[in-house]
């Protein structure tokens, strides 16, 4: 990743894909005019994509490797930044590619993940609220038998009205955790996956610098 400031960060180690067999490679960013490049050299489009997807190409899943790289990478570059997709092919595979049946297709897929997160979202909230709601009840009854516990005034009573308290109020723990932490990570998601159902895709034919398969940090 490089920066017209100079800053320069290795690229990261290629991983292998378990379904198309391809090693998604050029683990790069480079940012320069406002604008993050997210670069990735394959030898065929094919293994963009998961190869076990039967749908038709502008409704194929991405290879999920190249999804957990793209994504990452969006999640690494700052949001004041416009983002690219820059796929480098073999000259010759550059010609047999449309351009906007490519741009159709990722910006199909990233807008059906954000959707999917959006879902997953909305099913947090809704069992946070049924949690909250069982931990309140719980709470209430926890705080009525202490109460009751108090009424014998010994220190056995004490000890279990004390113990009342804290176990009606570990009981919160969970549904607190739901609105105070657990939405965050998943709302961030979202954000980054809208992003990247708008992100410009540009085909570039590979130069003879660029290995696929192989990470390049000479940025």
């Amino acid at each position: 990743m490089s920066m017209s400031g100079g800053t320069r960060l290795s690229g990261w180690p290629a991983k292998e894909s378990a379904s198309a067999g391809l090693r998604v490679s050029e683990y790069l960013k480079r940012r320069s005019a406002g604008e993050a490049k997210i670069e990735i050299s394959i030898n065929h489009l094919p293994q963009l994509f998961n190869s076990l997807d039967p749908s038709p190409f502008h409704q194929r899943d991405l290879d999920q490797d190249a999804e957990d790289y793209i994504v990452e990478s969006a999640e690494e570059i700052s949001s004041k930044h416009s983002l690219a997709l820059v796929v480098h092919l073999p000259a010759d595979q550059v010609p047999k590619v449309n351009g906007s049946d490519l741009s159709e297709a990722v910006h199909h897929y990233f807008a059906y993940r954000e959707a999917q997160e959006r879902r997953r979202l909305h099913r947090l909230f809704h069992d946070g609220r049924i949690a909250l709601a069982i931990g309140f009840g719980f709470l209430f009854c926890c705080l009525l038998l202490r109460q009751f516990a108090f009424s014998f005034e010994n220190a056995a009573s004490g000890m279990l009205g004390e113990g009342l308290l804290i176990i009606g109020w570990v009981a919160m723990w969970h549904p607190l955790e739901i609105f105070l932490y657990e939405w965050v990570p998943i709302r961030r998601r979202c954000r980054i996956l809208s992003e990247l159902s708008k992100i410009r895709v540009v085909i570039q034919a590979r130069t003879s610098g660029q290995v696929a398969g192989r990470a390049n940090s000479n940025v």
